[in-house]
């Protein structure tokens, strides 16, 4: 028996014994591992066309969720831009309540400093009429402490009044 070639027997058996391995794996054996490897591929592209699915979900939620964070952007802005038209109103508004209520403040202190100043003017003028009546008293007291200048001022007073009369006389 050589080593690189077998005898006849030994071939016959081996190439019956392979044939009826090959039989009985080819008649159950092949046919499950085939099976299986076509489940395989069948989960492996279902799995696949999930994918692809998934990734156009994806890709239409990111479109839908560009589109709604820009609808909110907007919304922001807008009710920013309305909150800030707000403010500017409200600070319009008080500014020009406080310019009112300024000019209605204004106008009654000049109201009251014109009062004032009229009390004042009125009180001085009573006194300066008090201390007026006052002074002509005692310079009269003292110019007419005589008899003689008594009856001179009489006289001078009684023509100033005629005078004063025969003027309004001719007038008329």
């Amino acid at each position: 028996m050589s080593l690189l070639m077998p005898d006849s027997g030994l071939l016959f058996w081996m190439v019956l014994i392979f044939a009826v391995v090959f039989f009985v794996l080819a008649k159950w054996g092949f046919p499950v591992v085939t099976s299986m490897v076509e489940k395989r591929k069948e989960y492996i592209e279902h799995s696949l066309e999930l994918a692809k699915e998934a990734d156009a979900k994806m890709a239409g939620m990111m479109k839908e969720q560009a589109r709604i964070i820009g609808e909110a952007r907007a919304e922001q802005n807008r009710i920013l831009k309305e909150a800030a038209e707000a403010r500017n109103n409200i600070i319009r508004q008080a500014q020009e309540q406080a310019r009112d209520e300024a000019a209605k403040l204004l106008a009654e202190a000049r109201t009251q400093i014109q009062a004032e100043k009229e009390s004042a003017l009125s009180e001085i003028r009573s006194q300066v009429a008090v201390l007026s009546v006052n002074v002509a008293e005692k310079v009269i007291r003292k110019t007419l402490s005589e008899d003689k200048a008594q009856m001179e001022l009489i006289e001078r007073l009684v023509d100033e009044s005629s005078g004063i009369r025969k003027t309004a006389d001719s007038r008329s």
